[in-house]
């Protein structure tokens, strides 16, 4: 096969633009243009061989549905409600993605659903999402393992709340949502989906628009284990011994025990993680070859969800998963995808696009291939010498065949190679090497090999893999029992806890130890779920032995090697395993607008229909080197508070007006907009002038009167922000905003540089539409700054107050200066001007405290252009009076600029005036040499 030399080849942020495809015949992967159309290969009727080309098939109801969503988003995504729009333009801004930019798949992921629901009914002419046989209808999103699902689901649920909190009557919307996980570690991660969580994703990935996060917060979200949906049914309850002879519970009694205090909520929407473990039996199939666990969650699952469904409503279910696979009944190893999926960004399109590790596997060795002419790594398994031997029931002292022998010292090797380069470049934790074996006995014979160096790899310098200490060996069926539970348990009993065994009158003993096996049980999966993270029980791990695929949502980012010792009959099988070592560890875009790669080295393995890289090149390299930024103790006594303003309230005026004389002029430039344009037809490539054809705007503006301009700014303006402390009506605030307006645009406020402009009414008319924003954004201003009587500030119910102190823990490759005055353990620069005016202030007498407003969540909301948009100010500054700067640093100023501090300064007044938070000023700093100035300016009141 014909060697990939790099695999990423696709911007994360954009479309995919080309694609490795695999050509059948030549068995090699070939660099196409466009856009991998959505599909997955199968292996060919009656193959016997792993090797076998296979045969795509496409989804068809995915590749019908994209380039509809294409066309839609670019006519601006027409029949969406108002707070949808909303949302969709702050997933998009550039101001408010600076550090939060979402990933193409993310963005196509939601506007799909959004499509689905909200599109002009024409536009979804002939799609038909097909069912799974029950009477609640499913989508599927498919999205590659380290892809960001756990985000998209932020997006569903905030789409979802924030509409139904606007217009309770729309029945396409809930604001009830219960969320699935397949086991305890997930169900604990996907907390930062609750509104109300302290690190929820709503905020920490700028989800939704700070002025709307008090009304998510009137949405309900539940999140449970699918366990938590078992129930007995008549069958079960016979075989049970027991006195207890009450038959089984009723669909409103399952449901009150089951969802809680979510027990009286009507139409839910139900978001599935991991939906592939959710799907019906065949009716006429016993399923061969499944496992009975498999069968039985499979059952509760889906069964628990339509006992909900008869009792309280599911509007709709959304299934997440990155391989959304079921068996089909037909043949014991044939499995279908599920045909209700509607947007596909499968591991390929991943790989491609760098949101994952770039994996590499052996294609050649210098010793004797196997029948198919491929390494015997290739699949170690398949070997005739290692087949048969460890599928024995071996005991674990028994040595293990030559060729695994010689695999894990070559891997080994590698391993070590990487390791040395991780601790040269002052990384704390070690790489990772995970091992899937095909049974416990081999395992068991694996982690005995290691533990008594059977391998010899300390003779090799390789002993570092034998650290007993770091070796971590997963019992399956342990670690299967923690997940199941509700909620994690203490790992290390208390006092009391002990106490109460020691003094408990019923079998104290049999109590005691049936709490050190849940201790036990859930140690092995913090441990699991820790593997490579700093402070926990994993951190140190680097050689993980398992029998199958690992825990659901393991993301271990420091994975670098994979042995594979079991049977991959399906390229689907061989997804599900290298998924669990693909999470990438840094996410710094190259200077070709690319993610650099990141490697993982894979024996045993075989992909056949997946894009890989070879292994001729260098072990793993270790993460970029990065800094961590937090707030640490040391530095406690700089704390900066500050309030969580959601918006300022205006109490305006009974009687608007502005006052002509202060109103400055508003400059427009004819030749800054386009009014005509010539066409000419192309002929031998070259435009033909004596074909020429016009579009002229001038039709457009004879038609268009004044007045109606007029009328188009004033609504707009009266849109443009609520006005819950208006007391007259909504009419008679119009009516005088259509007199203001009128009023400027009579005027001679509005300057046109071109005389021509101003004697011709027509091109006048032109020019003002075409500059509508601008115009609304002055006359506004205006507005707002003659006629508020009062500011309110409206602060976020649940977290009033924010503080350094709230900072996350976060990692970045930008320079970073460490100074004194700060809570936070380092400032990050942006740019020379940043650190000397960090410097500055650092080095002030003035100054007692500061931070730079970076992950810090300060924000200040402000209209531009009749959009509202956030902002954040460049550092906060605590004075030794006590007194609060918010201070900007700007090498050059703008319109946008200016109406930035306009708000600012509106923000400052608005929370003075409220009082509680001390005083707050602000001040623009244009040049480093000026803020000395400034800073003395500010502690003497004279800003």
């Amino acid at each position: 096969m014909k060697k990939i030399d790099k695999l990423i080849i696709n911007s994360p942020y954009e479309e995919p633009r080309q694609y490795w495809e695999y050509i059948r015949d030549t068995r090699e992967f070939v660099k196409q243009n466009g856009r991998r159309p959505a599909g997955y290969i199968v292996a060919s009727e009656n193959s016997k061989s792993f090797d076998d080309p296979g045969k795509p098939v496409e989804i068809k109801l995915v590749n019908t549905i994209r380039p509809r969503i294409k066309k839609w988003r670019g006519q601006a995504y027409p029949g969406v409600t108002g707070i949808t729009k909303r949302l969709l333009q702050h997933w998009q801004d550039p101001e408010e993605r600076k550090d939060r930019r979402f990933f193409f798949c993310q963005s196509e992921a939601i506007e799909t659903l959004i499509w689905l629901t909200e599109a002009p009914e024409a536009d979804r002419t002939g799609i038909e999402i097909p069912g799974d046989g029950g009477e609640f209808s499913r989508w599927c999103n498919k999205m590659a393992t380290g892809s960001g699902k756990t985000i998209v689901m932020g997006m569903l649920i905030a789409w979802q709340v924030l509409n139904k909190v606007a217009n309770s009557k729309d029945t396409r919307f809930s604001k009830n949502v219960l969320v699935i996980a397949p086991g305890l570690t997930v169900r604990n991660r996907l907390s930062v989906l609750t509104p109300f969580d302290k690190e929820n994703y709503y905020e920490e990935f700028n989800i939704v628009p700070s002025g709307l996060m008090e009304s998510l917060r009137q949405g309900k979200v539940k999140i449970i284990n699918w366990h938590a949906l078992a129930w007995d049914s008549e069958e079960r309850l016979a075989k049970k011994k027991t006195v207890d002879k009450r038959g089984a519970k009723s669909d409103e009694a399952y449901v009150r025990e089951a969802l809680g205090d979510m027990s009286n909520a009507t139409n839910l929407v139900v978001i599935n993680d991991e939906a592939h473990h959710a799907w019906r039996i065949p009716a006429e199939s016993k399923i061969k070859g499944v496992k009975k666990e498999d069968i039985e969650e499979s059952t509760v699952w889906v069964g628990g969800l339509d006992r909900i469904h008869r009792a309280r409503g599911i509007l709709r279910c959304f299934d997440l998963s990155a391989t959304p696979f079921a068996p089909s009944g037909k043949k014991a190893t044939e499995e279908a995808l599920f045909p209700w999926i509607v947007s596909d960004f499968g591991l390929n399109d991943a790989i491609e696009s760098g949101l994952v590790k770039t994996p590499r596997v052996v294609i050649r060795d210098d010793a004797r291939v196997d029948a198919n002419l491929r390494s015997r790594l290739y699949h170690i398994y398949m070997d005739a010498t290692v087949k048969d031997d460890i599928n024995r029931k071996a005991e674990g002292s028994e040595p293990l065949p030559d060729l695994i022998k010689n695999a894990y010292l070559l891997l080994g090797k590698d391993w070590k190679a990487a390791k040395d380069d991780w601790e040269k470049a002052g990384y704390k934790i070690p790489p990772v090497m995970i091992t899937v074996a095909n049974t416990t006995y081999t395992s068991a014979r694996i982690k005995y090999a290691f533990d008594h160096d059977a391998f010899l790899l300390s003779v090799a310098g390789l002993g570092d893999l034998c650290d007993q200490e770091n070796i971590l060996q997963i019992d399956s069926s342990i670690l299967d029992k923690a997940e199941a539970e509700t909620e994690s348990i203490d790992v290390i009993p208390s006092k009391s806890e002990e106490s109460q065994d020691e003094d408990s009158s019923a079998s104290p003993q049999n109590d005691k130890k049936k709490s050190t096996k849940k201790q036990q049980a859930e140690l092995l999966r913090k441990t699991v779920d820790t593997v490579g993270k700093i402070g926990e029980p994993g951190e140190q791990k680097q050689n993980v032995i398992s029998v199958g695929m690992l825990s659901e949502g393991w993301d271990a980012k420091t994975v670098t090697h994979i042995m594979g010792l079991r049977a991959f009959s399906s390229q689907l099988l061989c997804e599900q395993v290298v998924g669990r070592g693909l999470r990438r560890t840094s996410y710094d875009i190259g200077k070709d607008g690319l993610f650099e790669s990141e490697y993982v080295n894979i024996f045993g393995v075989p992909f056949t229909f997946i894009p890989h890289e070879g292994t001729d090149g260098p072990p793993p390299p270790p993460p970029p080197p990065k800094t961590r930024i937090e707030p640490v103790k040391e530095k406690a006594e700089h704390k900066i508070s500050f309030p969580n303003v959601l918006r300022i309230d205006h109490v305006y005026k009974p009687q608007l007006s502005i006052n002509p004389e202060k109103v400055k002029p508003l400059e427009l430039d004819p030749y800054e907009s386009i009014t005509e344009a010539e066409l000419a037809a192309i002929i031998v490539g070259k435009p033909n002038p004596a074909a020429l054809s016009e579009i002229d705007l001038k039709e457009i503006g004879e038609k268009f009167r004044m007045q109606s301009i007029i009328f188009r700014i004033a609504s707009s303006i009266y849109h443009s922000e609520k006005k819950p402390d208006w007391k007259g009506s909504k009419e008679t605030f119009l009516i005088q905003l259509i007199g203001i307006v009128e009023q400027f645009i009579c005027s001679d406020k509005i300057r046109i540089k071109n005389p021509l402009f101003n004697e011709d009414e027509v091109r006048k008319r032109i020019l003002i539409m075409l500059n509508v924003n601008k115009v609304i954004q002055l006359i506004w201003n205006e507005i707002r700054s003659e006629n508020t009587t009062q500011l309110t500030p409206v602060f976020d119910k649940e977290h009033p107050i924010r503080s350094t102190a709230d900072v996350r823990t976060w990692w970045t490759s930008k320079p970073c200066e460490n100074f004194k005055k700060t809570h936070i353990n380092f400032t990050v620069v942006d740019s020379k001007m940043e650190f000397l005016e960090a410097r500055t202030i650092n080095d002030c007498e003035l100054v007692e405290s500061f931070v730079k407003n970076d992950h810090l969540g300060f924000a200040i909301l402000y209209i531009y252009q009749g959009v509202i948009r956030r902002y954040f100010p460049d550092f906060i500054i605590k004075l030794k009076n006590s007194e609060h700067l918010i201070l900007e640093t700007k090498g050059q100023d703008s319109e946008q600029n200016k109406t930035k501090r306009a708000f600012l300064d509106e923000w400052c007044r608005a929370v003075n005036h409220h009082g509680g938070f001390d005083k707050w000023g602000w001040a623009v700093s244009f040049d480093p040499n000026d803020l000395e100035k400034l800073l003395f300016n500010a502690y003497n009141g004279i800003l």
